[in-house]
Parts: C-alpha cells; structure tokens; sequence
C-alpha cells in the first residue's frame, strides 16, 4: 500500500504523517523501527525522572504514554482491518498517564515491553492483507484507514523522540 492519502486520515495527524518519509509500512519498519527501539534504551537512568517543567511528564512518564498509544493505534488498526462498524472511541492522553504509575515501573521492564509493543504491531501490520489495509473505520470521532494508522504509530513515536531532543536535551543517539 503507498502512503496514505489525506481523505483517509483526520487533519490532527496531519503532523505523525510528516515525520514519516517512507513509502509503505515495511519500509517504515526498515527506516524507524531499530531507531525508535534504541533512542529510548539509550537514554542515560539518570535522566528517566526528568521533566523540563513541573507540568509536563518525565521521560518514564512520555514512554508509558509512547507504548499506551502504540497499543491503541494498533488496536484500532485491529479492529478496523476487522471489519468493526462500531465507531473506537478517542481517549485522554494525560488521564492515561496520570493512571498508569510510571513512576513505580521499572525502567528497563519499560524497556522491554516498549520493543515487544514495536514487534507485535509490526507482525500484526505484516498479516493485513492489501484490502484490509484499504479499510476505513471511525476512531475517535474521524474517519481512518488501516494504513493510515501504520504511519501515524510511526509518526507517533518520532514526534515523541523529537520533543526529547528538543525540549529534554536529550541525544541518546547521535545518528538518529
């Protein structure tokens, strides 16, 4: 499938679109996947806890956020490829955070769950077939296809690893 078209995805990921340059979803997997995995194991334990600002979340708290995102984008990929006419609902990206304890996770279980998140998405996106990935469904109030959706979860995640560099300071690593 090459790259979604704007009539099949809402104007608000306009923006994950554009951090994605490739042509379909296994070239993503190529270009991102080992980039996206790493950034984040690369960060230094020291940093985890670091919030440029009281208001905004620490890395731990971002990841938490990356991971529980993936997993409802891909769900959604799921149930629309599933032929599900049920209208997804959208959900609270900072109710989420504020229930998920990230503070008392883990790091490196945080690490590992964030790499089998990545691989099961990407092994779930491998089994859609061509006209699964066509499909259209309506998340979050927008009409959305099944393709859209494997960029805006790569899109997604390299908007999250631009805030680190930009606002966090963080460069875990040099070539991504």
């Amino acid at each position: 499938m090459p790259r979604p078209d704007p009539s099949e995805y809402g104007s608000f990921y306009q923006t994950y679109i554009d951090y994605t340059r490739a042509a379909d979803y296994s070239s993503l997997v190529g270009q991102h996947n080992h980039q996206l995995v790493e950034f984040w194991s690369a960060i230094p334990i020291e940093k985890i806890n670091y919030a440029y600002t009281p208001e905004k979340w620490t890395i731990k708290q971002m990841l938490q956020h990356v991971i529980d995102t993936e997993r409802i984008f891909a769900f959604r990929a799921l149930v629309i490829a599933r032929n599900e006419r049920q209208a997804i609902p959208g959900f609270d990206e900072n109710e989420y955070a504020n229930n998920a304890t990230a503070v008392n996770r883990n790091w490196k279980d945080m690490l590992v769950e964030w790499g089998l998140v990545r691989q099961s998405t990407n092994l779930l996106f491998a089994s859609f077939t061509d006209a699964q990935l066509k499909c259209l469904g309506s998340a979050n109030n927008q009409r959305i296809s099944v393709n859209a959706l494997g960029f805006i979860i790569f899109g997604h995640a390299l908007h999250h690893l631009t805030i680190l560099k930009e606002r966090y300071g963080i460069r875990a690593m040099e070539n991504s």
